[in-house]
């Protein structure tokens, strides 16, 4: 699986913005996918995961303010950011895993990840 991650900018605190992850390959469908972000000097940590039955988790520290989808025709999985806050500044990467269990750890043997997009919100 080749994942093509999309949509990140600089935003005000308060804004939104969507990030897409396209991802290639058949079986897209059958994957859990996950995004993660990497703020600097800091480890890659778990955002947001969506199974392949739309079963969702979110860190605590996102819930109720981004909300993950995905479109199986598309072969994409989004994720949407509202009332962004500048501790969201950092690159975001998006995972692909066929294990759900696997799908919100950073260190899977068996994820994909996707090239990062960088996210800045500015105070």
């Amino acid at each position: 699986v080749q994942l093509q991650a999309s949509g990140g900018g600089l935003v005000q605190a308060g804004g939104s913005l969507r990030l897409s992850c396209a991802a290639s390959g058949r079986t897209f469908s059958s994957y859990s996918m996950g995004w993660f972000r990497q703020a600097p000097g800091k480890e890659r940590e778990f955002v947001a995961a969506i199974s392949y039955s739309d079963s969702t988790r979110y860190a605590d520290s996102v819930k109720g303010r981004f909300t993950i989808s995905r479109d199986n025709a598309k072969n994409t999985v989004y994720l949407q950011m509202n009332s962004l806050k500048p501790e969201d500044t950092a690159v975001y990467y998006c995972g692909a895993d066929p294990s759900w269990a696997q799908a919100m750890r950073v260190r899977s043997s068996s994820k994909y990840w996707g090239q990062g997009t960088q996210v800045t919100v500015s105070s």
